[in-house]
């Protein structure tokens, strides 16, 4: 194997995927792991994190760090990480289960806090590691194993939730369609500040109604229609758009500061590189502030 063949493949890990044969996260993986060699990432400046679910076994099938979370706590890790050492590349892969679920709470501050990481949703609309009980993301009707007579909550709505909460990149992929999955990958990786992409990510195993069919029956992309992905409530519009048309790809993308821009101890440094301690003088002008 040349050196081109190697850069190519040098995110995938030595150790093959254990999901179903034909599950939606192999289209999100294989994007992404493509993505970060064709941009140029490398294995040793990048941090993939997760929480709990089918999906976020993510990190252990790449060559980058990882840190595997307990259940909804992913991105508070990103959060703190991406505050002391800013020159990593950190991408969070979750589940509809642990983002918008138990996890929920940290996905709407993140966002408006504006943390320059990439959150990818691997949204099944199911929990299909506990075998298929019904999930935040549901639609109401479905019948699940917790929901015999078929789901009577409202769905949870992502990328109208993104859009509240201020993330300034917000978009929706679908795993059955990788090059347009990837083409979203590279723009949120390139974006500053919060990047959220919702990918619509069909288990085969345990949900029946949301199947590839099903999405390629429906999904249109927002690039191939007149539309400005700059305004807000173009975008609020777009992501009530759900039955027989769901559009993927950018809902809206804008730019503020981030958070590591503006926060006092952050700004214009590295935290993890700054010297320990204090030294003698400031120890004693701290001693003599409060004597």
């Amino acid at each position: 194997m040349n050196k081109d063949e190697l850069e190519k493949i040098k995110f995938k890990g030595d150790v093959k995927p254990n999901w179903c044969p034909g599950c939606g996260d192999y289209g999100l993986l294989s994007a992404t792991t493509s993505v970060l060699s064709d941009l140029g990432y490398q294995p040793n400046e990048t941090v993939i994190i997760s929480g709990i679910g089918c999906s976020s076994s993510f990190p252990h099938w790449t060559s980058a760090y990882g840190i595997h979370m307990i259940h909804g706590r992913a991105l508070p890790a990103a959060y703190g990480l991406h505050m002391v050492n800013p020159s990593l590349k950190i991408i969070v892969a979750g589940g509809d289960g642990d983002g918008y679920g138990i996890g929920v709470g940290h996905f709407i501050h993140t966002a408006r806090r504006n943390i320059n990481i990439v959150y990818m949703v691997m949204n099944n609309q199911i929990y299909g590691l506990t075998l298929g009980q019904s999930s935040p993301s549901s639609q109401q009707g479905h019948i699940t194993l917790t929901t015999p007579s078929g789901v009577d909550e409202r769905p949870i709505n992502p990328i109208s939730l993104a859009l509240g909460a201020g993330a300034t990149f917000v978009a929706r992929g679908f795993s059955g369609d990788t090059k347009h999955l990837r083409y979203l990958i590279e723009r949120a990786l390139n974006h500053k500040g919060f990047s959220f992409i919702d990918v619509l990510s069909p288990c085969v195993t345990f949900n029946k109604l949301n199947t590839f069919q099903w999405f390629k029956q429906r999904v249109y992309k927002l690039e191939d229609i007149n539309f400005d992905k700059s305004n807000l409530s173009d975008a609020f519009s777009r992501s009530l758009e759900w039955g027989e048309k769901i559009p993927t790809g950018i809902f809206y993308e804008t730019t503020i500061p981030t958070l590591d821009e503006t926060d006092p101890v952050a700004r214009n440094k590295i935290v993890v590189k700054e010297k320990l301690g204090l030294d003698n003088i400031d120890r004693n002008s701290i001693f003599d502030y409060f004597r």
